[in-house]
């Protein structure tokens, strides 16, 4: 899962703003994330989750997150432990939200390391100020990280780099007309750029735009908030009584309900309840039709999307074969004594690790194994292994899983 870009352009009242940061929002009320999104539209590319399951998901597909916004209320408790104890992404900056702010509330996002805690009306502090301190802490880090890995003094081989040149450079030139085909035919499917950059760590811990061609539309959240205002509140009386009443008309008729529910611990008409459990169910169908585009399904399921990346490696941003080049926040807890020797190899498509994997026949593998034979191939790589890595990338491409 992908934005378009590092980021998005949106119009509002005539004006364009950038959205500068993405945010990935989880909330069970439906509502709370359209205040949200439209509070921060300037500044904010919102991807909204109901449940911390669909927030985890988009994370192991590598969607390119600057900071998690959870309410305690919709499993954000359980999501923040979850992300603090899992090796690949503990260190995205995470913000808790409350819905009143108070010393206890402060204290459990201290306990459970959240990064801040706010309430969701935002009356008490500057989200966007606090955004902005998480990633100029992150390059910080990437700059220090990059001066200690620096003095290992490593270099990419010549013959390595012949190899590179020569395979990728030739593989461009055959693919040239599908490149050329797939960009008409995005331009064509909806407006934005062909390519969409996301930002990656690889050798040396320099950082560097990781190239795809782009699979999602770059005005899917506006798309979304505008379908909101029509799905939901088009029929906004309805919506409103069960805020204001929890009653209908015909119940409202006859000053009592015949069918009361008692739901979040209010009492609720049962035949309004299911108009808005509908409204809702209605709207997230379309929520994820506008995302990807026509196109982009099938760029995914063929990985065509995936071979922009063969420019990452022309440009020698990375290898044929290396260490899988890391998002900003996985790469962050590399940066230890013990693991940061992963970063004095080249990055790559494909790896010791990758292939060991389906080697052994493991349906997955711990991130300590995965760091010591990245460490493993950072020190001990040579043609021959890179050879042999190859030949077993082809078998591996063939099976479901993906390397």
């Amino acid at each position: 899962m992908e934005l378009a870009g590092t980021t998005t352009e949106t119009v509002t009242a005539g004006k364009t703003y950038v959205a500068q940061f993405r945010v990935i929002f989880v909330h069970n009320n439906f509502q709370e994330y359209l205040r949200f999104a439209e509070r921060f539209a300037d500044y904010l590319q919102v991807e909204y989750f109901d449940t911390p399951g669909g927030a985890l998901e988009a994370l192991r597909e590598n969607f390119p997150t600057d900071v998690i916004v959870a309410h305690d209320g919709s499993g954000g408790i359980e999501l923040l432990d979850t992300i603090r104890k899992s090796a690949g992404f503990g260190n995205i900056p995470f913000v808790l939200l409350v819905d009143r702010l108070s010393r206890q509330a402060i204290d459990l996002a201290r306990n459970k390391q959240a990064d801040d805690v706010f309430s969701v009306n935002f009356d008490d502090g500057d989200l966007i100020t606090r955004i902005k301190y998480f990633k100029k802490r992150q390059w910080y880090v990437a700059s220090k990280a990059s001066q200690k890995i620096g003095s290992q003094g490593h270099k990419t081989p010549v013959w390595k780099r012949t190899i590179d040149i020569v395979t990728t450079g030739t593989a461009v030139i055959l693919l040239l007309p599908v490149f050329i085909i797939v960009a008409i035919l995005i331009k064509l499917d909806s407006k934005g750029p062909v390519f969409y950059k996301s930002k990656r760590v690889g050798s040396g811990y320099k950082i560097f735009d990781l190239y795809k061609f782009r699979t999602m539309r770059t005005d899917a959240d506006q798309l979304i908030r505008k379908m909101a205002a029509l799905n939901m509140y088009s029929k906004a009386e309805p919506v409103a009584q069960i805020e204001t009443h929890g009653l209908c008309d015909e119940c409202l008729a006859g000053n009592q309900c015949k069918s009361l529910l008692f739901h979040d611990g209010k009492e609720i008409c049962e035949k309004l309840y299911h108009f808005q459990k509908e409204q809702k169910a209605a709207f997230m169908k379309f929520q994820n039709d506008p995302r990807i585009t026509r196109l982009g399904s099938f760029l995914r399921n063929s990985s065509i999307d995936e071979l922009p990346q063969l420019i990452n490696i022309l440009k020698g941003d990375m290898s044929l074969v290396g260490n899988r080049p890391l998002p900003l926040y996985e790469a962050e807890k590399m940066t230890t004594d013990d693991k940061i020797l992963r970063f004095a190899g080249p990055a790559g498509l494909t790896g010791l690790w990758q292939v060991t994997k389906r080697g052994k026949g493991k349906t997955d593998m711990t991130e300590e194994e995965r760091t010591q034979l990245d460490i493993t191939y950072a020190r001990e790589f040579s043609f021959k292994m890179d050879m042999e890595i190859i030949l077993k990338t082809f078998p591996a491409l063939l099976q479901s899983e993906n390397v």
